[in-house]
Protein backbone atom coordinates (compact mmCIF):
# COMPACT_ATOMS: atom_id res chain seq x y z
CA UNK A 1 0.00 0.00 0.00
CA UNK A 2 2.78 2.32 0.93
CA UNK A 3 4.63 1.53 -2.29
CA UNK A 4 1.52 2.28 -4.30
CA UNK A 5 1.20 5.79 -2.79
CA UNK A 6 4.88 6.56 -3.50
CA UNK A 7 4.49 5.35 -7.08
CA UNK A 8 1.42 7.61 -7.60
CA UNK A 9 3.33 10.61 -6.19
CA UNK A 10 6.27 10.04 -8.49
CA UNK A 11 3.96 9.83 -11.51
CA UNK A 12 2.19 13.07 -10.52
CA UNK A 13 5.52 14.90 -10.19
CA UNK A 14 6.66 13.69 -13.61
CA UNK A 15 3.36 14.80 -15.22
CA UNK A 16 3.64 18.30 -13.54
CA UNK A 17 7.21 18.79 -14.80
CA UNK A 18 6.17 17.82 -18.32
CA UNK A 19 3.21 20.26 -18.26
CA UNK A 20 5.08 23.15 -16.57
CA UNK A 21 6.44 24.78 -19.80
CA UNK A 22 2.95 24.82 -21.27
CA UNK A 23 1.42 26.48 -18.20
CA UNK A 24 3.88 29.49 -18.46
CA UNK A 25 3.20 30.42 -14.85
CA UNK A 26 6.18 32.76 -14.48
CA UNK A 27 6.27 34.20 -18.02
CA UNK A 28 9.23 34.19 -20.39
CA UNK A 29 11.62 36.99 -19.48
CA UNK A 30 13.75 36.39 -22.53
CA UNK A 31 10.99 37.32 -25.00
CA UNK A 32 10.87 40.79 -26.63
CA UNK A 33 8.30 43.31 -25.27
CA UNK A 34 4.87 42.99 -26.78
CA UNK A 35 3.47 45.64 -29.09
CA UNK A 36 2.27 48.81 -27.26
CA UNK A 37 4.93 48.82 -24.51
CA UNK A 38 7.14 51.94 -24.15
CA UNK A 39 10.66 51.35 -25.43
CA UNK A 40 13.55 52.66 -23.45
CA UNK A 41 15.84 55.47 -24.78
CA UNK A 42 15.56 59.27 -25.47
CA UNK A 43 12.20 60.69 -26.69
CA UNK A 44 11.96 61.78 -30.35
CA UNK A 45 12.28 65.54 -31.17
CA UNK A 46 9.04 67.50 -31.10
CA UNK A 47 8.21 69.25 -34.40
CA UNK A 48 7.67 72.99 -33.81
CA UNK A 49 7.40 76.27 -35.69
CA UNK A 50 9.82 79.10 -34.98
CA UNK A 51 10.73 82.62 -36.00
CA UNK A 52 14.21 84.03 -36.53
CA UNK A 53 14.47 87.49 -34.99
CA UNK A 54 15.54 90.44 -37.10
CA UNK A 55 15.32 94.23 -36.43
CA UNK A 56 12.08 95.71 -37.73
CA UNK A 57 10.25 99.05 -37.76
CA UNK A 58 7.70 99.40 -34.96
CA UNK A 59 5.02 102.07 -34.66
CA UNK A 60 3.76 102.70 -31.14
CA UNK A 61 0.13 103.39 -31.97
CA UNK A 62 -3.19 103.95 -30.27
CA UNK A 63 -6.66 103.31 -31.70
CA UNK A 64 -9.58 105.70 -31.28
CA UNK A 65 -12.85 106.66 -32.93
CA UNK A 66 -13.70 110.12 -34.19
CA UNK A 67 -15.54 112.22 -36.74
CA UNK A 68 -14.73 114.19 -39.87
CA UNK A 69 -15.25 117.95 -39.85
CA UNK A 70 -15.11 120.38 -42.77
CA UNK A 71 -12.10 122.61 -43.09
CA UNK A 72 -14.46 125.60 -43.02
CA UNK A 73 -18.25 125.85 -42.91
CA UNK A 74 -20.85 128.55 -42.27
CA UNK A 75 -24.50 129.36 -42.73
CA UNK A 76 -24.99 132.04 -45.37
CA UNK A 77 -27.17 134.88 -44.05
CA UNK A 78 -27.88 138.42 -45.20
CA UNK A 79 -26.84 141.39 -43.07
CA UNK A 80 -30.01 143.31 -43.86
CA UNK A 81 -33.70 142.66 -44.46
CA UNK A 82 -35.40 142.71 -47.82
CA UNK A 83 -36.82 140.78 -50.74
CA UNK A 84 -34.51 138.50 -52.72
CA UNK A 85 -34.15 139.83 -56.24
CA UNK A 86 -31.66 137.30 -57.63
CA UNK A 87 -29.95 134.01 -56.63
CA UNK A 88 -26.71 133.32 -58.49
CA UNK A 89 -25.68 129.90 -57.15
CA UNK A 90 -26.78 126.32 -57.74
CA UNK A 91 -27.08 123.75 -54.99
CA UNK A 92 -24.16 121.35 -54.65
CA UNK A 93 -21.88 123.39 -56.93
CA UNK A 94 -18.41 124.79 -56.33
CA UNK A 95 -18.03 128.54 -55.75
CA UNK A 96 -14.98 130.78 -55.57
CA UNK A 97 -14.08 133.24 -52.84
CA UNK A 98 -15.74 136.61 -53.54
CA UNK A 99 -18.27 135.18 -55.98
CA UNK A 100 -21.71 136.89 -55.83
CA UNK A 101 -24.29 134.44 -54.49
CA UNK A 102 -27.44 136.46 -53.77
CA UNK A 103 -28.88 139.97 -54.12
CA UNK A 104 -31.60 141.70 -52.11
CA UNK A 105 -33.74 144.40 -53.70
CA UNK A 106 -31.75 147.64 -53.39
CA UNK A 107 -33.72 150.10 -55.54
CA UNK A 108 -34.31 152.55 -52.68
CA UNK A 109 -30.67 152.58 -51.64
CA UNK A 110 -29.49 153.01 -55.23
CA UNK A 111 -31.77 156.07 -55.61
CA UNK A 112 -30.51 157.62 -52.40
CA UNK A 113 -26.93 157.01 -53.47
CA UNK A 114 -27.54 158.65 -56.83
CA UNK A 115 -29.03 161.69 -55.05
CA UNK A 116 -26.06 162.04 -52.75
CA UNK A 117 -23.62 161.79 -55.64
CA UNK A 118 -25.35 164.80 -57.26
CA UNK A 119 -25.16 166.65 -53.94
CA UNK A 120 -21.46 165.84 -53.72
CA UNK A 121 -20.86 167.41 -57.15
CA UNK A 122 -22.76 170.53 -56.14
CA UNK A 123 -21.04 170.83 -52.78
CA UNK A 124 -17.62 170.31 -54.36
CA UNK A 125 -18.28 173.30 -56.67
CA UNK A 126 -19.49 175.43 -53.76
CA UNK A 127 -16.47 174.49 -51.64
CA UNK A 128 -14.15 175.38 -54.53
CA UNK A 129 -15.71 178.81 -55.01
CA UNK A 130 -15.77 179.57 -51.30
CA UNK A 131 -12.11 178.60 -50.98
CA UNK A 132 -11.15 181.00 -53.78
CA UNK A 133 -13.16 183.80 -52.18
CA UNK A 134 -11.55 183.06 -48.80
CA UNK A 135 -8.11 183.42 -50.39
CA UNK A 136 -9.13 186.93 -51.48
CA UNK A 137 -10.66 187.69 -48.07
CA UNK A 138 -14.03 188.12 -49.81
CA UNK A 139 -15.81 185.86 -47.29
CA UNK A 140 -15.31 184.88 -43.69
CA UNK A 141 -13.69 181.68 -42.50
CA UNK A 142 -17.03 180.59 -41.06
CA UNK A 143 -18.74 180.71 -44.44
CA UNK A 144 -16.00 178.57 -45.98
CA UNK A 145 -16.14 176.09 -43.08
CA UNK A 146 -19.89 175.66 -43.60
CA UNK A 147 -19.36 174.88 -47.29
CA UNK A 148 -16.59 172.39 -46.46
CA UNK A 149 -18.74 170.72 -43.83
CA UNK A 150 -21.62 170.23 -46.28
CA UNK A 151 -19.20 168.58 -48.73
CA UNK A 152 -17.74 166.26 -46.09
CA UNK A 153 -21.20 165.34 -44.84
CA UNK A 154 -22.29 164.42 -48.35
CA UNK A 155 -19.18 162.24 -48.82
CA UNK A 156 -19.91 160.49 -45.52
CA UNK A 157 -23.53 159.87 -46.56
CA UNK A 158 -22.31 158.29 -49.81
CA UNK A 159 -19.99 155.93 -47.90
CA UNK A 160 -22.86 154.98 -45.59
CA UNK A 161 -25.14 154.19 -48.51
CA UNK A 162 -22.41 152.18 -50.25
CA UNK A 163 -21.97 150.13 -47.05
CA UNK A 164 -25.71 149.54 -46.85
CA UNK A 165 -25.75 148.48 -50.50
CA UNK A 166 -22.93 146.01 -49.84
CA UNK A 167 -25.09 144.38 -47.16
CA UNK A 168 -27.77 143.62 -49.77
CA UNK A 169 -25.37 141.20 -51.48
CA UNK A 170 -23.97 137.91 -50.22
CA UNK A 171 -20.51 136.92 -51.52
CA UNK A 172 -18.70 133.65 -50.89
CA UNK A 173 -16.20 134.21 -48.03
CA UNK A 174 -14.02 131.30 -49.20
CA UNK A 175 -13.77 128.63 -51.89
CA UNK A 176 -16.16 125.79 -51.23
CA UNK A 177 -19.28 123.80 -52.05
CA UNK A 178 -22.79 125.17 -51.60
CA UNK A 179 -25.29 122.89 -49.88
CA UNK A 180 -29.06 122.98 -50.22
CA UNK A 181 -30.69 126.41 -50.29
CA UNK A 182 -33.66 127.23 -48.09
CA UNK A 183 -35.02 130.33 -49.85
CA UNK A 184 -36.31 131.28 -53.29
CA UNK A 185 -36.25 134.43 -55.39
CA UNK A 186 -38.92 136.86 -54.20
CA UNK A 187 -38.79 135.64 -50.60
CA UNK A 188 -38.45 138.22 -47.82
CA UNK A 189 -35.47 137.48 -45.57
CA UNK A 190 -33.76 139.05 -42.60
CA UNK A 191 -30.51 138.53 -40.73
CA UNK A 192 -31.87 135.40 -39.03
CA UNK A 193 -32.77 133.64 -42.28
CA UNK A 194 -30.40 130.89 -43.38
CA UNK A 195 -29.97 131.00 -47.15
CA UNK A 196 -27.70 127.93 -47.51
CA UNK A 197 -24.59 126.38 -45.99
CA UNK A 198 -21.13 126.72 -47.53
CA UNK A 199 -18.50 124.02 -46.94
CA UNK A 200 -14.79 123.90 -47.64
CA UNK A 201 -13.83 120.20 -47.67
CA UNK A 202 -10.15 120.27 -48.57
CA UNK A 203 -8.35 119.57 -46.36
CA UNK A 204 -10.70 117.61 -44.11
CA UNK A 205 -10.41 117.83 -40.34
CA UNK A 206 -10.48 114.72 -38.13
CA UNK A 207 -11.53 115.20 -34.52
CA UNK A 208 -11.13 112.55 -31.83
CA UNK A 209 -10.70 112.23 -28.07
CA UNK A 210 -7.92 110.35 -26.31
CA UNK A 211 -7.34 109.56 -22.61
CA UNK A 212 -5.75 112.42 -20.68
CA UNK A 213 -2.76 110.28 -19.68
CA UNK A 214 -1.41 110.65 -23.20
CA UNK A 215 -1.48 114.46 -23.06
CA UNK A 216 2.32 114.73 -22.83
CA UNK A 217 2.84 112.42 -25.82
CA UNK A 218 0.54 114.10 -28.33
CA UNK A 219 1.48 117.33 -30.06
CA UNK A 220 1.19 119.04 -33.42
CA UNK A 221 3.00 117.14 -36.15
CA UNK A 222 2.08 113.62 -34.98
CA UNK A 223 0.98 111.35 -37.82
CA UNK A 224 -2.33 109.50 -37.92
CA UNK A 225 -3.91 106.87 -40.15
CA UNK A 226 -7.64 106.42 -40.34
CA UNK A 227 -10.41 104.61 -42.18
CA UNK A 228 -14.04 105.49 -42.83
CA UNK A 229 -17.06 103.22 -42.94
CA UNK A 230 -17.58 101.14 -46.08
CA UNK A 231 -14.21 102.13 -47.54
CA UNK A 232 -11.17 99.81 -47.29
CA UNK A 233 -8.75 102.63 -48.13
CA UNK A 234 -6.46 103.90 -45.36
CA UNK A 235 -6.02 107.68 -45.23
CA UNK A 236 -3.19 109.60 -43.63
CA UNK A 237 -3.23 112.87 -41.73
CA UNK A 238 -1.30 115.03 -39.30
CA UNK A 239 -2.24 116.48 -35.93
CA UNK A 240 -2.35 120.28 -36.08
CA UNK A 241 -4.02 121.25 -32.79
CA UNK A 242 -4.58 119.83 -29.30
CA UNK A 243 -7.18 121.29 -26.94
CA UNK A 244 -5.24 122.84 -24.01
CA UNK A 245 -7.66 121.39 -21.46
CA UNK A 246 -8.72 117.93 -20.37
CA UNK A 247 -12.47 117.47 -20.15
CA UNK A 248 -13.41 117.26 -16.46
CA UNK A 249 -16.30 114.86 -17.07
CA UNK A 250 -14.67 112.34 -19.42
CA UNK A 251 -10.99 112.97 -18.58
CA UNK A 252 -10.22 112.98 -22.27
CA UNK A 253 -8.29 115.35 -24.49
CA UNK A 254 -9.68 116.63 -27.79
CA UNK A 255 -7.35 116.42 -30.79
CA UNK A 256 -7.73 117.61 -34.37
CA UNK A 257 -5.80 116.55 -37.46
CA UNK A 258 -5.87 117.48 -41.13
CA UNK A 259 -5.93 115.15 -44.15
CA UNK A 260 -5.81 115.96 -47.86
CA UNK A 261 -9.23 115.57 -49.49
CA UNK A 262 -8.86 116.71 -53.12
CA UNK A 263 -11.64 114.41 -54.37
CA UNK A 264 -14.06 115.30 -51.58
CA UNK A 265 -14.55 111.66 -50.51
CA UNK A 266 -14.19 112.58 -46.83
CA UNK A 267 -17.50 114.15 -45.84
CA UNK A 268 -18.32 116.03 -42.63
CA UNK A 269 -20.01 113.82 -40.07
CA UNK A 270 -18.43 110.55 -41.21
CA UNK A 271 -17.42 108.10 -38.48
CA UNK A 272 -13.71 107.27 -38.54
CA UNK A 273 -11.37 104.84 -36.82
CA UNK A 274 -8.15 106.64 -36.03
CA UNK A 275 -4.71 105.15 -35.50
CA UNK A 276 -2.42 107.63 -33.75
CA UNK A 277 1.33 106.95 -34.01
CA UNK A 278 2.99 108.11 -30.78
CA UNK A 279 6.52 107.09 -31.78
CA UNK A 280 8.39 105.04 -34.36
CA UNK A 281 11.18 102.62 -33.37
CA UNK A 282 13.35 101.78 -36.36
CA UNK A 283 15.20 98.68 -35.05
CA UNK A 284 12.86 96.85 -32.71
CA UNK A 285 12.98 93.11 -31.95
CA UNK A 286 9.48 91.64 -32.15
CA UNK A 287 8.19 88.18 -31.24
CA UNK A 288 4.71 86.79 -31.92
CA UNK A 289 2.38 87.19 -28.95
CA UNK A 290 1.82 83.42 -28.76
CA UNK A 291 5.53 82.83 -28.10
CA UNK A 292 5.48 84.84 -24.85
CA UNK A 293 5.09 82.88 -21.58
CA UNK A 294 4.01 84.94 -18.53
CA UNK A 295 4.95 83.82 -15.02
CA UNK A 296 5.38 85.27 -11.53
CA UNK A 297 8.82 86.67 -12.31
CA UNK A 298 7.80 88.36 -15.55
CA UNK A 299 7.97 86.87 -19.03
CA UNK A 300 10.00 84.25 -20.84
CA UNK A 301 10.25 82.55 -24.21
CA UNK A 302 11.60 79.26 -25.52
CA UNK A 303 14.43 79.42 -28.04
CA UNK A 304 15.91 76.66 -30.11
CA UNK A 305 19.61 76.21 -29.41
CA UNK A 306 21.57 73.20 -30.58
CA UNK A 307 18.40 71.29 -31.40
CA UNK A 308 17.02 71.69 -27.88
CA UNK A 309 14.53 74.03 -26.25
CA UNK A 310 16.05 76.63 -23.98
CA UNK A 311 14.18 78.90 -21.59
CA UNK A 312 15.09 82.58 -21.90
CA UNK A 313 13.80 85.40 -19.67
CA UNK A 314 12.92 88.63 -21.47
CA UNK A 315 11.83 92.19 -20.76
CA UNK A 316 8.96 93.35 -22.93
CA UNK A 317 7.95 96.78 -24.22
CA UNK A 318 5.22 97.82 -26.63
CA UNK A 319 2.45 95.38 -27.52
CA UNK A 320 0.67 95.37 -30.86
CA UNK A 321 -2.28 93.23 -31.90
CA UNK A 322 0.02 90.39 -32.99
CA UNK A 323 3.52 91.05 -31.66
CA UNK A 324 5.44 92.12 -28.56
CA UNK A 325 8.59 94.23 -28.44
CA UNK A 326 11.56 92.62 -26.68
CA UNK A 327 13.71 95.13 -24.78
CA UNK A 328 16.26 92.67 -23.39
CA UNK A 329 16.98 88.95 -23.23
CA UNK A 330 17.12 88.25 -26.97
CA UNK A 331 19.19 89.40 -29.91
CA UNK A 332 18.88 89.45 -33.66
CA UNK A 333 19.30 85.96 -35.12
CA UNK A 334 17.82 84.07 -32.17
CA UNK A 335 15.30 81.38 -33.08
CA UNK A 336 12.17 81.72 -30.96
CA UNK A 337 9.76 78.76 -30.78
CA UNK A 338 6.14 79.71 -31.48
CA UNK A 339 4.25 76.37 -31.29
CA UNK A 340 4.22 73.44 -28.90
CA UNK A 341 4.96 75.72 -25.95
CA UNK A 342 2.85 73.69 -23.49
CA UNK A 343 4.47 70.36 -24.43
CA UNK A 344 8.08 71.55 -24.23
CA UNK A 345 10.40 71.58 -21.25
CA UNK A 346 13.84 73.16 -21.09
CA UNK A 347 16.33 70.79 -22.71
CA UNK A 348 13.70 68.88 -24.71
CA UNK A 349 14.77 68.04 -28.28
CA UNK A 350 12.98 69.97 -31.01
CA UNK A 351 12.79 69.81 -34.77
CA UNK A 352 12.05 73.07 -36.55
CA UNK A 353 9.49 72.45 -39.30
CA UNK A 354 8.56 76.00 -40.27
CA UNK A 355 10.91 78.95 -39.93
CA UNK A 356 9.60 82.49 -40.46
CA UNK A 357 12.31 85.05 -41.16
CA UNK A 358 11.23 88.46 -39.85
CA UNK A 359 11.61 91.46 -42.12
Amino acid sequence: MKKTIITIGILAAVIFLIALPKLNLFGNRDKAPQSGTTPTGPPPPLPVNAVVLAPAKLDNRLLFTGSILPNESLELRAETSGKISKIYFEEGRQVKKGQLLLEINDDELVAQLEKQKHNRKLNQDIEYRQRKLLEKDAISQEEYDNALNRLNTTIADIKLLEAQLAKTRIHAPFDGTIGFRFVSEGAYINSNTTVATLYNLNPAKIEFNLPGRYSTQVRAGKKIRFTVENDPKTFEGEVYAVEPQIDLNTRTLKVRARADNPDGVLLPGQFVRVELILETIENALLVPSEALIPDLQGHKVLVSEGGKAKEQRVEIGIRTDREVEILSGLKAGDTVITTGILQLRPGAPVRITVVNQQN
